[in-house]
Order: structure tokens, then sequence, then C-alpha cells
């Protein structure tokens, strides 16, 4: 599940042609002024004729030519400023176009992938993921509430459930504002269909929007990677080990579910541990309870995730039943 050298390469056209479109939109952005106010284009034009001017100056031993030059420049660029402003145009209006302006769009930044070419390379990696389909439909702009009942006690010490799922999206939302500075963990539990997922989804798409890698994971398929890499020697396998350690913000989804033996055991307590060493942020859901946890998996990997991890309980009917019988 590695990077192969085609997919790099496909990648990396990506950025070619992200290039080529936006220095066609800045031209356009030229045009268009230019069409509005022919003097944009004269002052454009006389910049580059005392630019020429200025570098035989300096060829000739005019060391005063540079200072001039930025003068001239600093006033003609105050009346295109000027001008852009009266056409309702912001000043930055022919400034080259990015998509990422922390790497202009080349992907690097000083020799080092930049943090969009690092997500651009975990999309495709974790591809099957099929996150960027599901967060367009499950974020916090889709949430809705109205699933889970008002009526107080029916969650527990006399909270709805209502007011724990308003609870717990609050506790999601200060998860990612305070994610750069703060790395921290989650675990969400609660039966089926009560939620869980789709607020891992929410912090997903909030944190990816932010440029923050994350990557997304059923319980099952990371231990078949983890498995693959260990027993198989799996090349592809061994690298996307990599990005499981080493990536801002790992979901493990539908904890309990996958078959558990003592090898899924130990990698998940390695897999916890080596993040919250790393101070990695980490996002598990379960239908398991603390005890239960404890039981499947271990009374250490309980006692780290009771720890280290804030706990949200939710409760509610299972909604994925309710959105069938509304058809929503």
């Amino acid at each position: 599940m590695g990077l192969t050298n085609s997919q790099y390469d496909e990648i990396m056209r990506n950025y070619d042609s992200r290039q080529i479109a936006n220095r066609h939109k800045t031209e356009e952005h030229i045009a268009e002024a230019y069409e509005k106010d022919p003097r944009l284009k004269e002052i454009d034009d006389s910049i580059a004729r005392y630019s020429v001017a200025a570098a035989r100056r300096l060829l000739n031993g005019d060391q005063n030519a540079v200072s001039d030059l930025k003068n001239i420049i600093a006033e003609m660029h105050q009346q295109r400023e000027d001008i852009l402003s009266t056409l309702g145009y912001s000043k930055d209006f022919f400034e080259p176009v990015y998509s990422c302006p922390d790497c202009k769009d080349t992907g690097y930044i000083n020799g080092k992938k930049c943090h969009c070419l690092q997500q651009a390379i975990l999309n495709k990696v974790y591809a099957q993921s099929n996150l960027s389909h599901i967060l367009s439909r499950e974020n916090f702009s889709t949430l809705r509430y109205d699933f889970y009942s008002d009526a107080p006690n029916s969650f527990e010490n006399g909270i709805s459930e209502l007011d724990n799922m308003r609870s717990a999206v609050a506790e999601c939302h200060r998860f990612v504002d305070t994610f750069r500075n703060q790395p921290n963990n989650l675990l969400l539990m609660g039966n089926t269909g009560t939620g869980k997922t789709f607020l891992s989804n929410c912090i997903a798409k909030e944190l990816l929007d932010r440029g923050h890698s994350v990557i997304y994971f059923s319980a099952a398929m990371l231990f078949e990677n983890l498995s693959r890499s260990r027993f198989d020697r799996d090349s592809d396998a061994i690298e996307a080990n990599k990005n499981i350690f080493d990536c801002d913000l790992l979901i493990i989804d539908d904890l309990g579910t996958e078959t558990t033996n003592s090898f899924t055991v130990s990698q998940l307590f390695l897999c916890i541990n080596e993040r919250i060493l790393r101070q990695k942020s980490t996002i598990i859901s379960t239908n398991l309870n603390l005890g239960n946890l404890a039981n499947v998996y271990s009374e250490r990997i309980a006692s780290r995730l009771s720890s280290a991890y804030n706990i949200i309980k939710l409760s509610a009917n299972d909604i994925r039943i309710q959105c069938k019988l509304q058809k929503v």
C-alpha cells in the first residue's frame, strides 16, 4: 500500500497542471484589468523600461541605479494599487495565484515535502479509505441533532441524548481548534449507529482543510496492514506503517469488530503507545466500554486509553436505521 513511482509521478504531474492553470488565472486577471484601465499596462511597460535602463546604468558604474529604480518601482506600484482599488480589485490582484501559497505549488519547501504534498501522498496511498467522498457528506455542516432524544434521563444522570450529543460536538470542536498546539486523543464510545464515525469524519474534514495529514483505518484494515508488514514483509505495507505512526491524526474506526488475537493486541498497544510518545493525535471509536476493552485486549491497553484519551460516550437509537426510514 506504499507509494509507487508511477503514483508519485502522477501527483507531480498534478502539480505541473496546477501551476499551468494558476498561471493562466494570473494572466486572465492582468488582461481583465488592462482592458478596464489601459493605464495599468502603461505602468507595467514603464517598469520594464526603467528596469532595463537601470541595468545599463549599473553596468556603466552608476551606483545610484538600484536605489533610483526601487523608488520608481515603489511609486508605480502605488499607482497601480490605487487604480486596482478604484476598479474594485484587491491590491494583490496581479500577484501570482497559488493553490498552496506555502510551497507556491511546487510541493516542496527548502527541499522538504510541503504539507500539501504529504497529504496528496497520503490521499493516494490510503485511497481505499474513501475519505474525500465520505467527508463531502459527513461534516459539521451536515450534522443533525433531530435523531437524539431531548427527554431527561434518556442518556444518563438526568442528561438527555440531545444534550450529550451537543456536549460531544463541542468537545470535537475544541479538539480541532487546539489541534496545532495541543496534540490530543479521543475515545468515542457507544452502540452502533450513535454517531461515532460521523464525528470522526467531522474532525477529519476540518483538519484536512487546515492542511494536516489525516489517515483513516477501520480496525480490521489497520491490523491487516500491520500483519502484512510483520509476517509477509510486504514492502508496501512496511512503507505505509511509517505514515501510521507519523501522520498528524490517525483514526481507528470500529475497534472491536476485527478478529482479535495476541498479534492484534500487541500491535494495538504499540500503535497507541508509539503515537503518544511521538505526541501524535489519535481518535478511536468502539462499541465496547472500558471493561470490555480490558477483557478483549488487556488491562494495560484499557488503562492507557482511560488515562491518555478524552472519552466521549454517545447514546441514541441507531441513526443509520433512522436515516433509511426517513430516506435521508
